[in-house]
């Protein structure tokens, strides 16, 4: 769960509510057996990883900004989001809400993208820094296991 501190914008439906947070955006149902089914897979994170794709049709989930590929307001005036590898995300709202939801995140999203490729190159130094002790923790270890 995000911090309220990070909440960039909320657009409060009668169904289902959007927060953009700085690096997520949230889809939450408001009632119903899809929200009870959306409350435990984001409850077990385990669950999230291996049955998230199959119920990303019917059952909005948490979008980390960076995952997505582009967000545009489509024919009917809704927010539709591409992520790769992924069923397109269609959040059915009025035409200005839609507008002002993907101006926001697409002032977020290259930030996070950014962000996340720091991340990701920093945790590959630190990795080549350690690897070499790794490998030799991994021998040695081995080599405790034969003898033991």
């Amino acid at each position: 769960m995000m911090s309220t501190e990070d909440v960039v914008m909320v657009i409060d439906k009668p169904h289902f509510k959007v927060k953009l947070h700085k690096t997520l955006l949230e889809v939450d149902l408001k009632r119903g057996v899809k929200k009870e089914l959306e409350d435990v897979l984001e409850a077990k994170p385990i669950l999230r990883k291996s049955l998230g794709f199959l119920f990303q049709t019917i059952i909005p989930l948490d979008v980390p900004l960076k995952n997505i590929e582009s967000v545009n307001v489509n024919e009917k005036g809704q927010v539709r989001i591409v992520i790769p590898l992924q069923k397109d995300i269609v959040i059915p709202l009025e035409p200005n809400e839609s507008n002002r939801l993907v101006k926001k995140m697409d002032e977020l999203i290259p930030t996070e993208k950014e962000r996340a490729m720091r991340e990701l190159q920093e945790a590959e130094k630190i990795m080549k820094v350690f690897k070499p002790k790794l490998a030799l923790f991994e021998g040695e270890a081995q080599t405790y296991r034969k003898k033991g």
